[in-house]
């Protein structure tokens, strides 16, 4: 009985390629990935400051009066 033949090339991993294909994607696409990635980061902003807002308005509302 003969061993099964190994390979000599290593399969690439599931995460090299993502990175493969992150690379030909952000290649030409790299400023808007940016600008995407900032409104995202603006908006993120925006809600927290909202859920803040919404926060202190309810427990405004819900405190018990004397």
């Amino acid at each position: 009985m003969q061993a099964a033949p190994v390979r000599a090339t290593a399969i690439p991993s599931f995460t090299d390629a993502l990175r493969a294909v992150e690379s030909l994607l952000m290649g030409s696409g790299q400023r808007t990935a940016r600008r995407n990635a900032w409104t995202s980061v603006l908006e993120d902003r925006r809600r927290a400051k909202d859920r803040v807002e919404a926060e202190r308005v309810l427990e405004r509302t819900a405190a018990p009066r004397l």
